[in-house]
C-alpha cells in the first residue's frame, strides 16, 4: 500500500530526495516514518513527520542533512537527503500507521503499512 521512489547512485556530498506515496489512502492522522537498513545491519529508523500537526523526528546522524516534508498531496510524503555520505548507504523503508504514540514514533513495530524499499548508494 505504500511505496517509495527516488533513490538511487550518488556520490558522497550529492543529494537525493525520496518520496514515499500511498495507493488507497491519505495520510490524514497518519505518522509517516523512513527507516534504512544498511548492508549486513539491523533496519533503523530514519526521521518520522506526524501528519497532522507536521512535528517531525529524526536520527541524531542526519538532522541538519534530511528534512521529512509533505507539501499539498494527500498521500505523498518526501525525505530529502542532503550531503549523502558512504554509511548512508542502506535500503530506505518507508512506513506509516494511525495512532503512532509519540513514545514510540522510532520504533518499526509502531507501523503496519510499509513499502518495499528504494536503495541508496552513496559511493566515496
Amino acid at each position: 500500500q505504500l511505496a517509495e521512489s527516488g533513490g538511487g547512485l550518488v556520490q558522497a556530498g550529492g543529494s537525493l530526495r525520496l518520496s514515499c506515496t500511498a495507493s488507497g489512502r491519505t495520510f490524514r492522522d497518519h505518522t509517516i516514518a523512513w527507516f534504512r537498513q544498511p548492508p549486513g545491519k539491523e533496519r533503523e529508523f530514519v526521521a518520522a513527520i506526524r501528519w497532522n500537526s507536521r512535528h517531525t523526528y529524526y536520527l541524531e546522524s542526519v538532522k541538519g542533512r534530511f528534512t521529512i516534508y509533505r507539501d499539498s498531496s494527500p498521500n505523498t510524503v518526501y525525505l530529502q537527503m542532503n550531503t549523502l555520505k558512504p554509511d548512508d548507504t542502506a535500503l530506505y523503508y518507508c512506513a506509516g500507521d494511525k495512532g503512532v504514540i509519540l513514545s514510540s514514533t522510532r520504533s518499526a513495530a509502531s507501523y503496519d503499512y510499509w513499502g518495499q524499499g528504494t536503495q541508496v548508494t552513496v559511493s566515496s
